[in-house]
């Protein structure tokens, strides 16, 4: 899985990049609720808006369904790294 993961890290990354948004980190797995959950969590230079997380959604979903790199169903949490850190 890690390996699965590094590579559709790398599929977004190049993706995101003439939006100049950075890929910060990705992860999957159980939360609390039992539910698995994707999580992408985003930069950019200057900060990173709501906006700009919708339009990376956009973009990074239709990667991680062609992707398909699990038969589990699962949550997609496309994020802000400040907004991660503030959760830390």
């Amino acid at each position: 899985m890690k390996k699965d993961l590094e590579e559709l890290k790398i599929l977004i990354k190049d993706a995101l990049k003439e939006k100049e948004i950075i890929v910060d980190s990705i992860s999957y797995e159980k939360n609390s609720g039992n539910y698995y959950v994707l999580s992408v969590v985003l930069d950019k230079a200057l900060g990173i808006d709501l906006d700009t997380i919708v339009e990376a959604t956009n973009i990074i979903n239709p990667i991680v369904d062609d992707y398909d790199f699990t038969d589990d169903s699962y949550i997609l949490d496309v994020t802000s790294k400040e907004r991660g850190e503030e959760n830390e």
